[in-house]
């Protein structure tokens, strides 16, 4: 596949750039998605990048959780970080860090400053803060440029005491951008300030880092999100000062939640935030834990929409309020249980589309990875914002679920459980979740969800509740009652020495010929004294997975205790 406006001749080379400053955003990993696919369809290479510049907010930890992530959706990289069997570093384009790149920046920050292309800047930050203001006040734009009368002798001077940021001096000129998706657009020079290039710590600002980056790593193709619109033309002008070729660009639409607004990491802090609020007594609790620094975070965070609280209390936090955190990072659908072939396909129909029709005459939207990297280009990808709809994603994990084959099924569902829900897997073996898959199946839409249709399980014996119209149904009903059926078929469970669901079933469909009644007779009462309810997977699993000690406890249990209800 070959796209017509594109202006190199060199192998394809696409790059993924994030910030190790928290979990991996869903629209990062569209666009990590989307890069990588671009690549795979032009027999190019797929660039992995971690931009860890800011010190103060990048970690490992969160470099890690990224890699982890790209790794579990299986967008694989060419080029990068090792991470288990991806990464590496055969063209000699590394480290794949910025902070350990310092000695690339440097020496291009040279060559600027020794062609007069960048000057140092002393402003505080009271005096930016004043021009801001005063900018403000005349309602115009703040646009930073070179002071009149600046002595760059004298600067330079002064610069190797002082602290100080470089600025680069943009040229005096529009900029065009010819983008795959948006087309041309032009930004005025009146809208482009003298944009810092070194920060005071020496290190360079994303701005700089990334056009560095792109040309060593002989990047052909950037693709990013729209929000970074406004920063192409400052790239651009960095890319012809330092003599480098401007690559292809191709901007994707933003990603919005079904009201409107942007699908933010701030949704969660909103969502708790508003019910922390309404909770008085938890609110005051809440606000008095942690050390000094923490209730003084906390308190911020309640007054201030722009203050994130840490994931892990924010969870916490959720989990006691009873709180539904909307998902927004790709961590976030991982615990919610999302397969991650399924989370691959949605986030691909995000801004772009086949284009191709099923034989039912509607748009083709299940496909595979091989099916997108073999189609994907930028003429099917749209210029407005894409809305998130979660009940479609979620019907399309739910449908994925149906379909997959119980031992296909266990697999993804004990991969979840062990890294989420580890008790499952010392409560339930591989032969009984087995033997429970089909049920399950048809009731969790998520992997989170699997526990519900099963629940009965892990209640302790002598706490089952009874259903009182259940009861009233299928128990105290009929001649004879379910009750009645209940105690004769208890002897024959108990005399059962092969305790498997088709043994269950069979003597169970031999009980009701020999008395001449339904098998639904049998079956409900069975199941109100197991579980409480009417509901519950095929009575032969049900008994099956439970075991026979505790459906027998269970069912003297009820022999005891229904009778004594009195359903109203």
């Amino acid at each position: 596949m070959s796209n017509p406006t594109d202006q190199h001749a060199n192998p394809v080379v696409t790059r993924f750039a994030p910030s190790p400053t928290g979990h991996l955003h869903i629209g990062g990993a569209r666009t990590a998605l989307f890069c990588a696919a671009y690549a795979r369809g032009h027999g190019g290479r797929f660039v992995l990048r971690i931009e860890d510049t800011d010190q103060k907010r990048s970690s490992d930890a969160a470099a890690a959780g990224i890699l982890d992530d790209l790794a579990w959706l299986g967008i694989d990289w060419d080029d990068g970080p090792e991470h288990g069997d991806r990464g590496g570093d055969e063209r000699g384009v590394g480290p794949f860090e910025q902070s350990q790149r310092r000695e690339h920046y440097d020496r291009f920050f040279q060559q600027l400053l020794d062609a007069g292309m960048v000057y140092p800047a002393f402003d505080t930050p009271d005096e930016l803060s004043a021009m801001r203001k005063a900018a403000e006040a005349e309602k115009k734009t703040f646009i930073y440029r070179q002071p009149a009368g600046y002595d760059h002798a004298a600067a330079l001077e002064r610069a190797k005491t002082d602290e100080h940021v470089l600025r680069f001096k943009m040229p005096p000129e529009p900029v065009t951008v010819n983008d795959q998706i948006l087309g041309e657009v032009t930004f005025p020079y009146e809208e482009l300030d003298d944009l810092v290039i070194r920060k005071k710590d020496g290190f360079p600002t994303y701005h700089f880092a990334v056009v560095v980056d792109d040309e060593l790593m002989g990047v052909t193709h950037v693709v990013r999100g729209q929000e970074h619109l406004n920063n192409t033309p400052r790239h651009v002008a960095l890319m012809k000062a330092l003599g480098f070729e401007v690559p292809t660009f191709a901007h994707l639409p933003l990603i919005f939640n079904p009201d409107g607004s942007k699908m933010s990491k701030r949704d969660k802090d909103k969502a708790v935030r508003a019910a922390v609020k309404q909770a008085e007594g938890v609110k005051d609790a809440l606000a008095n834990a942690g050390s000094a620094d923490e209730q003084r975070h906390f308190a911020k965070w309640l007054k201030d929409k722009t203050v994130q609280l840490p994931q892990e209390r924010l969870i916490a936090i959720a989990a006691q309020l009873s709180v539904d955190l909307p998902e927004i990072d790709v961590e976030d659908f991982r615990r919610a249980g999302y397969l991650s072939e399924v989370v691959i396909n949605y986030i691909a129909l995000l801004g772009w589309n086949p284009g191709v029709k099923t034989d039912e005459g509607k748009d083709l939207e299940r496909f595979g990875r091989a099916y997108l990297d073999e189609h994907f280009d930028f003429g099917r990808v749209g210029k407005t914002a894409s809305k998130f709809d979660r009940d479609k994603l979620r019907a399309f994990n739910f449908d994925t679920i149906q379909a997959m084959q119980p031992a296909e099924f266990v697999d993804a569902w004990r991969a979840w459980a062990a890294r989420y829900d580890a008790g499952l897997l010392d409560e339930l073996s591989g032969e009984t979740m087995l033997m429970l898959a089909p049920a399950v199946q048809q009731r969790a839409a998520v992997l989170s969800e699997c526990r519900q249709p099963i629940a009965f399980l892990f209640a302790d014996d002598s706490s089952i509740e009874y259903d009182e119209k259940a009861v009233k149904k299928h128990v105290l009903k009929g001649e004879p009652t379910g009750l009645d059926l209940l105690g004769a078929f208890r002897d024959e469970l108990d005399g059962l020495a092969d305790f498997t669901p088709e043994a269950i079933e069979a003597v169970a469909a031999s009980f009701c010929e020999s008395r001449e009644t339904k098998l639904g007779k049998l079956a409900q009462p069975v199941r109100v004294a197991i579980t409480g309810s009417a509901v519950s997977p095929p009575l032969g699993v049900t008994l099956a997975a439970l075991g026979k000690a505790r459906s027998l406890a269970r069912i003297d249990r009820a022999l005891t205790q229904i009778p004594q209800i009195t359903p109203g």
